[in-house]
C-alpha cells in the first residue's frame, strides 16, 4: 500500500512539473486573424531556447528601415522544420510572413520565412 501511495504521489509531482511548461506559449499578444508580409534584411537570428527570435531591418515607404522583431519556435522545432544556426545571415534579403502583434508594434509570430536561396520554410505559429 505504501508503495502505491508513494507511486502516486510521485506521479502527481511529476505532472504539476509539466504545467508550467504550458503557461509560456500564449498566443495572446499576436492577432492571428491578421498576417503582415515583411521584405527587408536579417539584422540578427538568435537561435535561442525558449524561443528563436529574426530581427529584420524593413524599409518604410519613406525608404527609413524600421526593425521588426519576429518570434519564432525553439531550436529543436527550429531545425525540424528546415533551419540551421546560420540561417538566416546578418544581410540575408528575407520576406517574412507573420502573425503581427495586437498593440501594433513592429514584431510578430513567424508563419513562413522565405530564404535568400529561394527556400520557403512554413512553421506553425509559437
Amino acid at each position: 500500500m505504501k508503495t502505491i501511495k508513494a507511486a502516486a504521489i510521485a506521479g502527481a509531482g511529476l505532472l504539476a512539473l509539466g504545467h508550467p511548461a504550458f503557461a509560456h506559449h500564449s498566443g495572446a499578444m499576436f492577432d492571428g486573424r491578421k498576417t503582415v508580409t515583411l521584405t527587408g534584411t536579417v539584422k540578427s537570428f538568435e537561435w535561442t531556447n525558449p524561443h528563436s527570435w529574426l530581427e529584420v531591418m524593413v524599409p518604410t515607404k519613406g525608404g527609413q528601415p524600421v526593425q521588426w522583431s519576429i518570434e519564432l519556435n525553439g531550436p529543436e522545432s527550429l531545425f525540424r522544420q528546415g533551419f540551421r544556426p546560420d540561417m538566416p545571415k546578418a544581410g540575408d534579403k528575407v520576406t517574412v510572413v507573420a502573425h503581427p502583434l495586437r498593440d501594433g508594434r513592429h514584431g510578430g509570430s513567424v508563419v513562413s520565412v522565405l530564404l535568400p536561396n529561394g527556400k520557403l520554410i512554413s512553421i506553425a505559429s509559437t
